[in-house]
């Protein structure tokens, strides 16, 4: 039931941001006080903490111990960059792209990387693609989480193991929420600010075993600036997987995110992050099952996101607008919240239909979740109301 009567009660903390996300529950700037501020990231403080957050982000996420962790600059994207620019050419390539992120790797390798090769397996906002139409003889390029659609994998069970190619994953808005089959993974990519919390500028750059060979045994046609450069004489740079960064990282992020490890696996560990995701999830899931005005834009429940959550009006009323004015009605319910400083941060990305993406990762309260759905019912009649009276 949608109502005009303000609700009672507010969440503690309104940040339901897709990214950067909300802090871990209880933080404050006294959790950075031991960060190596002003020191070298190369001098032996500043290296033993890049080495803790890369064994802690082992420890956590249950990383093969032959696989190779980095830290590497420009969050997610340069992570997802570094491996395409990297990686590809040596064979064919099969893009697998279901929203915004995923259809800008096709972009990069298509128009920017050249690649002649290219197959692209696409489904629109909601969906996945055909994923039995995929060539694993040949690297294959996919979002384990779409982020700006609220659409996953459900598992990797579609990944053979006797695979030919690699698997390059951008799991940004997965890893810490979702369980990564890492046995079915050659790369792996994500960034601090997702479901941790952390602050944003640097990324996570997993390598399998079958990575670190292709590294090694081919060299792309094209120039790859030092940033992206991982190998040296034909042999990866060992450092870059032991703390010495590329390019210099922000102690301050560095401790940020130790601090958030360290969080995670004070509650659990792996099991405890997924557990709290899928516990916000479903308060989400439940209220959208009794709304008249909303539903979920991913169509397989199997498929639906447990972090990103996105969702899109239903009420008939609403859905008979054109693009132009649900995006319109959209952005005056997400404004009108963020006035009454309940929800930040919720409209759906630009690209994506319009709606609402609500974040539900590890570090949201579910009680905040919960004191938030009065608020939406309150959002949206009071926008509708205001709809009608311009009409």
């Amino acid at each position: 039931m949608t109502t005009h009567t303000k609700p009672g009660f507010r969440p503690v903390n309104p940040n339901f941001s897709s990214g950067p996300c909300a802090k871990r529950p209880g933080w404050s700037v006294e959790a950075l006080k031991s960060a190596a501020l002003g020191r070298s990231h190369r001098a032996k403080i500043g290296k033993t903490k890049l080495e803790q957050a890369i064994e802690l982000t082992r420890e956590i996420l249950q990383v093969p111990a032959d696989y190779r962790i980095g830290i590497v600059p420009a969050s997610d994207t340069g992570a997802v960059e570094m491996a395409l620019w990297s990686l590809l050419g040596e064979r064919g390539v099969d893009m697998v792209a279901w929203e915004s992120f995923g259809s800008g790797w096709v972009t990069d390798v298509v128009k920017q990387l050249k690649l002649a090769d290219v197959r692209k397996i696409e489904a629109g906002y909601g969906e996945l693609p055909d994923l039995a139409k995929i060539d694993f003889d040949r690297d294959v390029v996919f979002t384990w989480n779409g982020t700006t659609s609220g659409v996953r994998v459900p598992n990797g069970d579609f990944i053979p193991a006797d695979r030919k190619g690699l698997t390059i994953c951008d799991a940004t808005s997965a890893a810490f929420a979702q369980r990564l089959d890492f046995e079915k993974l050659d790369v792996v990519t994500f960034s601090w600010q997702k479901v941790l919390g952390g602050e944003g500028a640097h990324g996570m750059l997993i390598l399998s075993p079958r990575a670190v060979a292709r590294l090694e045994s081919y060299k792309p046609s094209w120039p790859l600036p030092k940033i992206f450069r991982l190998t040296s004489g034909g042999k990866l740079i060992e450092g870059i997987f032991k703390g010495e960064t590329i390019n210099t990282p922000s102690m301050l992020c560095v401790e940020d995110y130790l601090d958030a490890l360290n969080w995670a696996k004070s509650i659990g560990g792996l099991d405890a992050l997924i557990a709290r995701a899928d516990a916000n999830a479903a308060v989400l899931d439940r209220f959208v099952e009794s709304s008249s005005w909303l539903g979920h834009l991913a169509v397989a429940p199997a498929t639906r996101s447990n972090t990103s959550v996105c969702l899109s009006f239903s009420d008939p009323d609403i859905a008979a607008l054109d693009a132009d004015g649900q995006a319109a009605f959209a952005k005056g319910l997400v404004s009108t919240l963020d006035k009454e400083g309940v929800a930040y941060d919720i409209g759906s990305y630009r690209d994506a239909p319009p709606g609402l993406r609500i974040w539900c990762g590890a570090t949201v309260e579910t009680s905040d979740l919960e004191a938030l759905l009065p608020w939406l019912d309150w959002a949206f009649a009071s926008q509708k109301a205001s709809l009608k009276a311009a009409a």
